[in-house]
């Protein structure tokens, strides 16, 4: 009777470091903002939230091309297994996510994109369009299909396992980050209206 191992060479120190990488992106990036909105400190360091936001975009774009390459890397030691291999269906995935990331960071600019709310580069207000219209978090589901598309596209079920903890972990990120955000701009609004009403009384 045939096994995940028959499918997967746990043995691979590179199917380790993937797994690791994915892992340790979204901590990183979380632990990071969040300690900048308490004490701004890359605010402080680079001279202004924009300067300090820059930095940290180019931080975390630099650790997913990393992990991108150690994915890759991990995959190429892998076992090859037929039924998996679909690279008409692989191909499709990696298209529409690919479509999801590029128009999603097109649609929130580099601060957008990356943190910049953590750093009080806040928007005037939430972006509806596409891919927003599709999906709340279209960079999240977009990364997690490129993912699994390579991973069918190459025919190897340690892609689909690693596929499956991008997606665990942008889940549970998600539901760390979306009402840490939301309350960053409930703050705002309260805030402005406190000072409306400060206006008006005098």
């Amino acid at each position: 009777m045939a096994s995940l191992s028959d499918f997967v060479d746990f043995s691979q120190n590179t199917l380790t470091w993937a797994a690791l990488s994915i892992a340790f992106n979204p901590i990183f990036w979380n632990i990071v903002a969040r300690a900048e909105y308490r004490s701004q400190v890359l605010t402080r360091i680079f001279g202004g939230p924009y300067y300090g936001c820059y930095f940290l975009a180019v931080v975390i774009f630099s650790l997913g091309i990393l992990r991108d390459h150690i994915y890759h890397l991990a995959l190429e030691n892998q076992p090859y297994y037929a039924p998996v291999h679909q690279p008409l269906l692989g191909g499709a995935l990696f298209a529409i996510g690919s479509v999801l990331v590029l128009s999603s960071m097109y649609a929130l600019g580099v601060t957008g994109t990356y943190l910049g709310d953590y750093f009080g580069i806040l928007m005037d207000g939430p972006v509806t369009g596409f891919p927003f219209s599709v999906t709340g978090s279209p960079m999240y589901w977009g990364s997690t299909l490129n993912f699994l598309g390579v991973a069918l596209y190459r025919g190897k079920v340690a892609g689909v396992l690693l596929a499956a903890e991008v997606f665990v972990l942008y889940w549970v990120a998600l539901r760390w980050e979306d009402p840490f955000t939301a309350e960053i701009y409930a703050k705002r609004e309260r805030e402005r209206a406190k000072s409306k009403q400060g206006g008006k009384s005098q």
